[in-house]
């Protein structure tokens, strides 16, 4: 006994991170609910009140709208051929037996299902994206059991390959890219919400066109002075990070889930309309460090955990939700910036 080595599953120690749930937010579209409190774990924690105050003004306006455009996610299987030219060759070949491989990978899981293949071809090496759906889980190994089947299979039916890499980075993991959000990798959302001059005033302490105009020159100009890749926006980490955390994500996927778009403008009706567009969104209900009772229970209080419904309503649900979430902060951090110390202010106040 004394030889046997623990289970990277034995958890013996806990890493101690406060967390609390803010809202509640009034969610429309694809989820419908006015009472959600969203759990987040966090060292920032004027994190908290911030995203209560955006959540607080957008439920007042009516809610956020959220609308998801795509889910999938991604393996780059990377192989080599004796040129570029037979490697090109395979690649046309493989689009058109989509059926085939589907029959390969229906074996490895019940929820896997290749979407598309997609192709790079750099000298002789053949970067092949596969993309499948994968129900509630965020799919990381369920792709890539899928892809190690096909390895075989596919270099049985072109033996002018050869192997080098189950992921050759053009999936792309954890890592900023363009290619996520040009083709998609886990959920792609839209939150948008319509807020009144009012109630800007009332709840974010500034005005539309102080916050637009803020937008264009921070979010915007700001981040192409930066060198920003497909990104526009204040901080979107800080709440995918906190959600992530508290739900029982794979915390690096923040790198990707970072690259949101803020967009805004001035309605003629002299209304703010703000969005905030999440292409390389990645989470899921079920899957590895969901069994924490924590994490148990704060999906519960999402309602991610509904067994009556379709395959992957639970992670699309769990997904607009840290939208929103990553809106509420948006908008409310902004609109502090719109006011000379508020920023600081506030850290003083929450942090000391």
């Amino acid at each position: 006994m004394a030889n046997m080595k623990a289970s990277p599953t034995d958890y013996t120690e806990f890493a101690s991170i406060p967390m609390r749930s803010v809202g509640p937010l009034k969610l429309t579209g694809v989820v419908n609910a006015d009472d959600i409190m969203v759990p987040m774990a966090t060292y920032e924690t004027p994190l908290w009140p911030s995203v209560a105050r955006g959540a607080r003004a957008t439920a007042h306006a009516g809610g956020i709208q959220v609308t998801v455009i795509n889910e999938r996610m991604t393996r780059s299987l990377l192989l080599q051929a004796p040129n570029a030219a037979q490697a090109l060759e395979v690649l046309r070949q493989v689009q058109q037996r989509q059926a085939d491989l589907q029959q390969v990978v229906a074996q490895t899981s019940r929820f896997a299902k290749l979407l598309d293949i997609n192709g790079e071809i750099i000298g002789n090496l053949l970067y092949l994206r596969l993309e499948f759906s994968t129900g509630d889980a965020s799919g990381h190994n369920m792709v890539t059991q899928a892809t190690d089947q096909l390895t075989p299979w596919l270099l049985q039916q072109y033996p002018i390959l050869s192997y080098v890499s189950i992921s050759g980075n053009y999936c792309t993991d954890k890592k900023v890219s363009a290619v996520n959000g040009i083709l998609g990798r886990g959920k792609n959302i839209v939150c948008e919400t319509w807020i009144s001059d009012k109630l800007c005033q009332r709840f974010l302490k500034t005005t539309p066109a102080k916050l637009v105009d803020l937008h264009i020159k921070k979010d915007l100009l700001g981040s192409i002075a930066a060198g920003s890749l497909r990104s526009a926006n204040a901080h979107v980490a800080n709440m995918l990070l906190g959600f992530y955390l508290a739900t029982g994500q794979d915390a690096a996927n923040i790198v990707e889930g970072s690259q949101a778009i803020n967009h805004a403008e001035v309605t003629p009706e002299g209304e703010l309309y703000f969005s905030t567009s999440l292409p390389n969104l990645i989470v899921g209900s079920v899957g590895n460090g969901k069994g924490l009772d924590f994490v148990q229970r704060n999906l519960a209080q999402l309602g991610c955990t509904a067994t009556d419904v379709e395959p992957g309503t639970n992670a699309r649900r769990l997904a607009a939700i840290a939208g929103a979430t990553a809106l509420c902060g948006e908008l409310s951090l902004l609109a502090a910036q719109t006011n000379p110390g508020e920023l600081m202010a506030a850290h003083l106040k929450f942090e000391r």
